[in-house]
């Protein structure tokens, strides 16, 4: 296959951002969200002085045309400081105004993508015309591949230390900042949890356990139902063992505050219908997918979720019911670590919190107290290595129906990445199938006035 030539770039708009960010290197927070490394600069020398700038801005280095003309002399991106003096020069008299350096940073950021496609395409077709290619796993490469560009990241590129510092920084700038918007982890609804996890973070990959009946899916359901009204994110709920008119029936029930067999009978009385069209509207203006197929596995999961535009949050329900899509092997403990695996490195590739639902052993049953613990999962293998953090329901009232509290349930964090392990207290309204913050800690916010 023969080299690309005359590859897309705009020169003139790479400049204006360099010279831009000379003048006023506050612009940094408009360019980062854009131009993210130096590599999206076609001209080597811009990729070079950027990287300068970077280092410059992420170590708290004064910017001006002085100190970035003795920087880039001093990291030999110049030969002499004449020579870095007049190209600085040249970059400032070019600068058309920074109030319009997003512009520009827009326009080195297209070009770098349709260099990125061009390279992609001579690739495929290069890939496609090997006679022992197999077409699924071309299929499966490409769309890998343009999810990446998308994403505006190159599996195959190395980044820098002093790139990663600097857009660390600059997450760390939005974080503390009046909005942080997407920097933050998202909220699960429960300021109980959220206090001790810090909300549902990117990337992470949450392990939510339980014994049947303590109510792990509606705890999830909550949690999405959440994500979904308040951060308006697109979440996607992957149930293995519900269909869609049951998981439907269940969010309903926990908006509209209807008790939940009143869905399976249809008993409701005309206020109850006023009721249930409210939450219905309201709930028919978010973006939340369900899929109910069977027996799937982690590559078709990552396929349909690679295509939800503005991706929040994935729940599935349950990862014991999840196939390697391979033959059928007798190491169960084998296959769960090898899907676990797989979910950990997707929810990292789409940048993602992903809570998985998990069934806990019967361990609990013979143990004073049932209360669980991270020995009890189920096939346990690489379950708790893979989990950024584990959360086990626990209900007392649900083995002794006289204890004082028996709506009292608890989120026992029993392994937390980022932080120490505690207990949230939670309350449980079976009718409605769904949890609450304990009420202590409740206000009228957590109820829809419906």
């Amino acid at each position: 296959m023969p080299e690309l030539t005359n590859l897309p770039n705009n020169l003139d708009a790479e400049k204006s951002v360099l010279g831009g960010l000379i003048l006023e290197p506050e612009s940094f927070t408009e360019v980062l969200p854009l131009i993210s490394s130096a590599e999206m600069f076609y001209l080597s020398l811009h990729q070079e002085m950027f990287s300068c700038l970077m280092n410059m801005y992420s170590t708290g280095m004064p910017i001006d045309n002085v100190t970035f003309a003795e920087e880039i002399f001093r990291t030999g991106v110049f030969e002499s400081r004449e020579d870095a003096n007049n190209y600085i020069n040249q970059l400032l008299m070019l600068v058309p105004s920074t109030a319009n350096i997003e512009s520009y940073a827009k326009i080195v950021q297209d070009k770098y993508y349709l260099r990125r496609l061009m390279v992609f395409s001579n690739q495929l077709l290069e890939e496609s015309s090997q006679t022992d290619s197999e077409a699924i796993k071309l299929l499966d490469n490409a769309e890998q591949k343009l999810y990446d560009i998308r994403r505006g990241r190159d599996s195959a590129s190395l980044v820098s230390i002093r790139e990663a510092v600097t857009n660390y920084y600059d997450h760390l700038m939005k974080l503390t900042s009046a909005d942080p918007g997407d920097q933050a982890g998202f909220s699960t609804g429960f300021r109980t949890v959220d206090a001790i996890i810090g909300g549902l973070n990117k990337s992470d990959l949450i392990l939510v356990a339980g014994r049947p009946g303590m109510g792990k899916s509606s705890f999830a359901v909550n949690i999405a139902t959440n994500v979904a009204l308040k951060q308006k994110k697109d979440v996607v709920i992957f149930n293995l063992e519900m269909s869609v008119e049951q998981i439907t029936a269940r969010i309903l029930s926990s908006l509209s505050g209807i008790r939940n067999d009143k869905f399976r009978s249809g008993d409701l009385d005309p206020q109850e219908w006023v009721t249930l069209c409210e939450a219905a509207d309201h709930l028919s203006q978010q973006t939340i997918y369900l899929d109910d197929t069977a027996d799937i596995t982690a590559q078709q999961m990552k396929a349909k979720l690679r295509r939800v535009p503005n991706l929040g949050l994935v729940v599935i329900d349950y990862l014991q019911l999840m196939s390697t899509g391979g033959k059928p092997n007798d190491n169960r403990v084998q296959e769960i670590s090898q899907i676990t695996r797989s979910l950990k490195i997707m929810a990292k590739e789409l940048d993602v919190p992903i809570i998985l639902l998990s069934q806990l052993s019967r361990a609990t049953e013979g143990r004073q107290g049932h209360r669980p613990m991270l020995s009890d999962l189920r096939e346990s293998g690489s379950i708790e290595q893979d989990a950024d953090i584990v959360m086990l329901l626990y209900r007392e009232g649900y083995y002794d129906k006289e204890c004082k509290m028996p709506n009292l349930a608890q989120c026992i964090v029993a392994k937390n990445r980022h932080g120490a392990t505690a207990e949230a207290d939670l309350m449980w309204c079976g009718e409605r199938t769904s949890f609450a913050d304990s009420e202590l800690e409740r206000n009228e916010d957590d109820y829809p006035s419906y």
